[in-house]
């Protein structure tokens, strides 16, 4: 099995490596080494669920071997000694004074101590081995103590005409029980946290129809392929109800894709042809031609699996204050065990309290062993181990779930500790998609005709606004067909200023001020006015200029996304201050900051990247924790340098790989719901932690016999065991930190972001 596990835990070779010690005519076929080099990427992305699932098999089995020994155990010494006949049949004796139920005991409980509690051996000695000591070591002592004692004492009644035994030997059986129980049910919250990785895993679809198509671009013929099979630039067909195969984009088709499963939004988006689509979302009602992007381990369904994965292996911060207390908790039990021993043992020596208070069944060396045994076993530290992990695994689970990759521990913590939040601007408190608003003529023209004209001109440009005005144009014409726009002669793109163009025998100039002018075109003041106001509502002014004259003003904007002012005013109420640093121009920035409001004092404009991660530094400087929310190459500086950066789910791929946390819905109200749902986790963290500490600050004090004295209560070591396992299953390492971490589940978005839907748009 050790063979087994290190095999799991090695990354899968590359396939060129492999080519390497292999004969490259076997190996011809680039589609086989795709698929091979694919079946070790799955193999390797479900390496920690066939962990969960070896270990699972191996503590249910163990637990219910135990459960066949130690319950028959149990009963013969706490049950059946109350019931006449049977009691009679275990007193029986077979030498001296040696019991048919010390004999049967003692038979039943051996292979739990050694068989089936082996693992706890290996535990300790791998753990003493290294220097310190673990739970391992307090079970091994603990339950050797109680087994042995319990040999010697029937050992002795076998020899003794006179010595009557008192054996503990359902106390070794049951606590190694309890704790095999514990272990169990740590494995199965385990894997029930690993949910989300399973089901994202299995959205991936099996088959894909590949498509071969000619010079022409006619689809000559079809076929059903291994999905892992798809290489780069290869088209896929996707007909409606079935699952797109790969990240891609649509060269043909339109239709609507249900993103929900990747990202968490519910309503399905339209695709059309140059848009970009995810594998492993739905197809609803079109035929998609999809040529692929990114395949196998890139696609973004395998870099989602591989965060959510690596977020719920890495440990927080906090999770130091645990191991630091576990490092010295072992060793100070195991000297409070030996302390109360000995402090119980000198005290019946020495006659320092009554006769009396022993038990008939046993004299003071008894006694004080098994107060030393009680304190020994009811003593767990697993529960500060699970405290945080556990959380950190369901909490990151849960934020995949809605569409928040939460990249680990370190990104869970900081994130609840934020209070100053940096927003870029363009793509992240905008749409990112430049759309007309308003359209102004100074010269009488029919507005149809202006738009062929425009249109004609900046259908040949790649420049985002010029595509605004051809999608608007489009919508002036009313329909879709007859997409041919009149030739446009001479045409010439000048960077940074605009395009002009001979359109139907007319000189056709769009671009900016600076363009009119180097063209000696007149502006008139009807012009400037309407350009100052366009730049007082952080929109972009285009000039439209016709044979040399000035004609209209188009007014482009980027909107603002709909639920950017309710977001800021939501992370003021949670006194959270909010900034914007961008690199566009101030009146541009200013304009944004007080649709959202911001306060202009809070505004960076026409920042580079550098200078955004110096604005990020100087807060910090300052004693803030610091969010950067971006999504460009150029946030990227800023991302890396912020106590968390979240990226865009629609961003830049160096944007999302710099992030601590990405928001696949490209939302901003899953700011909000990132940082509540960090708090929620943490809080769920410092209440397991409480569990788990409290529960062996007030149990080891009573396990010492600390009541002893005042109230005749002593806890017997089978009971301290099955405390240790119920108490520290239930208040800490299992029941209570398991249960109360898997409450995340239930983990709903704050109300208050409720509203936001009330403000969703589509911009198409």
């Amino acid at each position: 099995m050790q063979l087994l596990f290190g095999y799991i835990f090695i990354p899968p070779p590359s396939s060129a490596f492999i080519l390497l010690f292999n004969n490259k005519d076997v190996w011809a076929n680039l589609r086989a080494v795709r698929l091979f080099d694919q079946i070790l990427v799955t193999f390797y992305q479900y390496r920690c669920h066939i962990i969960l699932l070896i270990a699972f098999l191996d503590y249910h089995r163990a637990f219910l071997w135990s459960l066949v020994f130690s319950v028959p155990v149990f009963f013969t010494s706490m049950v059946f000694m109350y019931i006449p006949g049977l009691k009679n049949v275990l007193e029986t004796k077979v030498v001296n004074m040696l019991s048919v139920g010390e004999v049967l005991r003692w038979a039943l409980s051996t292979p739990v101590q050694f068989i089936i509690g082996q693992k706890f051996y290996i535990g300790a000695y791998i753990a003493l081995s290294h220097g310190y000591a673990n739970m391992d070591v307090l079970i091994a002592l603990g339950t050797n103590a109680a087994y042995f004692y319990s040999v010697y004492s029937v050992l002795r009644a076998a020899t003794s005409p006179a010595f009557n035994a008192s054996d503990f030997f359902e106390t070794s059986s049951m606590l190694i029980s309890f704790i095999l129980l514990g272990k169990y049910l740590e494995v199965l919250a385990r894997g029930k946290t690993s949910e989300a990785i399973a089901k994202l895993m299995d959205l991936a679809p099996k088959t894909a129809t590949l498509l071969t198509i000619d010079d022409k671009g006619i689809v000559v013929n079809e076929k059903e392929v291994d999905s892992r099979l798809i290489q780069k630039n290869d088209v896929i067909k996707t007909i409606p109800g079935s699952k797109v195969a790969c990240d891609g984009l649509v060269i043909w088709g339109q239709s609507l894709i249900n993103e929900s499963m990747i990202t968490g939004e519910s309503r399905p988006v339209t695709k059309r042809t140059g848009d970009i689509v995810i594998g492993g979302t739905l197809n609803e009602n079109g035929v998609l031609h999809i040529k692929a992007a990114k395949v196998g381990s890139e696609t973004a369904l395998s870099q989602i699996v591989r965060l959510v994965e690596s977020a719920q292996m890495a440990k927080a911060p906090v999770q130091r204050f645990a191991d630091h207390i576990s490092k010295y908790f072992v060793p100070l039990v195991i000297a409070l065990s030996f302390c109360t021993w000995v402090s119980w043992f000198l005290a019946g020596m020495f006659k320092a309290y009554p006769r009396t208070w022993i038990p008939s069944s046993m004299d003071s060396f008894e006694l004080s062993l098994q107060f030393g045994i009680s304190v020994m076993v009811v003593a767990c530290p697993c529960a500060l181990g699970l405290a945080t992990p556990t959380a950190v695994m369901v909490g990151t689970g849960v934020g995949a779930s809605l569409g928040v990759l939460i990249k680990g521990g370190q990104a869970l913590q900081s994130a609840q500790e934020v209070n100053s939040i940096v927003f870029d601007k363009t793509g992240t408190l905008t749409i990112c998609k430049p759309m007309v608003v308003n359209t102004r003529l100074f010269k009488t023209m029919v507005p149809q005709e202006f738009y062929e004209l425009i249109a004609a001109a900046e259908v040949n440009s790649d420049h985002p606004l010029a595509k605004a005005i051809v999608e608007n144009a489009k919508k002036m014409r009313g329909s879709e067909e007859k997409l041919i726009w009149p030739e446009a002669l001479n045409f010439e793109s000048i960077t940074g200023q605009g395009v002009k163009a001979i359109i139907c025998n007319k000189e056709v100039i769009v671009g900016n001020k600076s363009l009119m002018l180097e063209q000696g075109i007149a502006i008139p003041v009807e012009a400037e006015e309407a350009l100052a106001e366009t730049t007082g509502l952080a929109q972009i002014g285009v000039l439209v200029s016709i044979d040399k004259e000035v004609i209209g003003v188009l007014a482009i904007s980027d909107p603002l996304k709909p639920e950017a002012p309710e977001v800021i005013f939501i992370l003021k109420s949670m006194n959270i201050e909010s900034m914007i640093v961008t690199g566009d121009n101030w009146g541009t920035a200013n304009a944004i900051a007080k649709q959202v409001g911001i306060d202009s004092k809070y505004v960076v404009a026409e920042a580079k990247p550098e200078q955004k991660a110096e604005k990020v530094k100087e807060l910090q400087h300052l004693g803030k924790v610091v969010a950067m929310v971006g999504d460009g190459v150029n946030d990227s500086p800023a991302l890396v340098a912020a106590d968390v950066g979240m990226s865009i789910g629609a961003g830049t791929d160096i944007a999302i790989e710099a992030a601590d946390i990405v928001l696949m819905k490209s939302s901003l109200k899953d700011v909000i719901t990132a940082i509540d749902l960090s708090k929620k986790t943490f809080k769920r963290i410092h209440l397991n932690y409480f569990w788990a500490l409290g529960y062996n600050l007030l149990s080891i004090p009573i396990a010492a016999g600390v009541l002893f004295p005042f109230t005749g209560f002593r806890l017997p070591p089978w009971i301290a065991g099955a405390a240790m396992a119920a108490m520290a299953a239930m208040a800490a390492s299992s029941v209570s930190v398991v249960c109360s971490s898997l409450l995340l589940k239930k983990y709903r978005k704050p109300k208050k972001l409720n509203t936001l839907d009330l403000y969703k748009i589509i911009v198409e």
